[in-house]
């Protein structure tokens, strides 16, 4: 026997407008290309010092520094007889840093990032030693620069402005927030330099250029919203920093292929294929530049860590939204750099090694707090304590974020 048939249920009026209003809403987001991401948010109030180094891990690294425990003793040693910590170290500022491909010409670019480098390691040095000498040296430093510069030019300049953009901030906030004697006129003009000289340069990114340079300058946008206080600026850097990690590191979950950086134009096979170094079978953590050399790559992964730590110091966790693809790219090109045979169809069978010293700050986020097993990265890490400086943005990892809970 049939059942007896029921009158269909009738949708109330204002639940079908809501729900027309919600497919609608989902179909602009499909043609689009959008997808949904956790809101963007700002944090209302900044945390300072705030730029890839809070003031728990500064007393961390403090105290096991101060202690002589390993490997911080180690750490502090390199970083404290290094030219950069000299107190006789003289700024050389001038108002246009030019840079072209490669630093070629160089007018500049050396002096400019070896005089941020050093600004950001005399900051360490004072929240270390308290000695004044090192905070009156970063100022020293700083206020030349923001009383002389005017522009980057050249083909490198963004790259360059990321770069030395990337660590003036950790140096501004520890002085800024840990010492009395910088004058408000010195922050100031510190603050404006940045806003005027340094942001314009990289708040929009690099949609095309290969990915390093815009994971950069989103470090460097972040950090300098971070001093600045802009919460419209640190958005910015966020959504741009969102878009553009999952087209630096793929995971199977992409599909056939990796994903395009939003706004690039790059979308067809052939044409990410060629983005991709000719690379065209892809695996978890392969990134746009593992074909290109291991130096590169690692540039991007570091900057895709800093700004997640950045992120986290401000209160917007960002490590679970790409704990997956930072695990695997350090996995992956710590495997290679290890000495792992290199297969034929992983760049022709040939890979360009030499991936810096970046691991520290990803590894500690992913194995040490979050509890993610990560073997190979875990014996590259270890094997390259203490990690330096390459004399462009990364320094001093070992002692600031090895092993460190904060």
């Amino acid at each position: 026997m049939r059942p007896p048939s029921r009158a269909p249920r009738r949708t109330p009026p204002r639940r079908k407008t809501l729900l027309f209003s919600l497919f609608s809403l989902l179909a602009t987001l499909f043609v689009s290309g959008v997808t949904a991401e956790p809101s963007v948010a700002a944090p209302t109030t900044f945390v300072h010092p705030g730029v890839l180094v809070s003031r728990s891990q500064l007393d961390f690294m403090r105290t096991k520094a101060l202690a002589g425990t390993q490997p911080w003793k180690d750490a502090y040693d390199q970083m404290r007889t290094s030219k950069y910590a000299s107190l006789t170290w003289t700024a050389k500022p001038r108002p246009v840093v030019e840079c072209g491909s490669y630093s070629n010409p160089n007018y500049g670019c050396t002096d400019e990032r070896d005089d941020a480098i050093a600004a950001y390691t005399d900051s360490l040095m004072w929240y270390i030693t308290r000695d004044s000498r090192y905070a009156q040296k970063a100022i020293s430093i700083m206020n030349a620069w923001s009383a002389t510069i005017t522009d980057h030019t050249n083909s490198n300049a963004p790259l360059q402005t990321a770069w030395a953009g990337s660590v003036w901030p950790r140096a501004a906030e520890i002085i800024r927030y840990t010492y009395t004697g910088w004058s408000s006129t010195g922050i100031s003009s510190f603050g404006t330099m940045l806003r005027n000289v340094y942001l314009p340069e990289v708040v929009n990114g690099s949609k095309t250029t290969n990915g390093n340079w815009e994971l950069t300058m989103m470090e460097a946008t972040l950090g300098i919203a971070v001093f600045l206080q802009d919460r419209t600026t640190y958005d910015k850097a966020v959504t741009t920093w969102r878009g553009r990690v999952p087209a630096y590191v793929y995971l199977s979950s992409d599909g056939a292929y990796p994903k395009p950086p939003p706004g690039s134009g790059i979308d067809t096979p052939a044409e990410i294929i060629n983005y991709w170094q000719g690379q065209d079978t892809f695996v978890d953590g392969i990134t746009q530049e593992t074909c290109r050399d291991f130096t590169h790559t690692g540039y991007g992964i570091d900057a895709i860590a800093h700004f997640a730590e950045t992120t986290r110091i401000q209160g917007q966790d960002l490590y679970p939204e790409i704990q997956d693809r930072l695990r695997f790219a350090l996995g992956v090109q710590s495997k290679y750099e290890l000495g792992a045979a290199v297969p034929s169809w992983l760049c022709n069978g040939t890979l360009d090694l030499g991936l810096g010293p970046v691991t520290e700050v990803g590894f500690n986020a992913l194995h040490n707090r979050l509890g993610i097993g990560m073997t190979n990265t875990q014996t590259l890490t270890l094997q390259q304590r203490p990690a330096g400086t390459d004399g462009l943005f990364i320094a001093w990892e070992t002692l600031t974020h090895g092993d460190n809970p904060a």
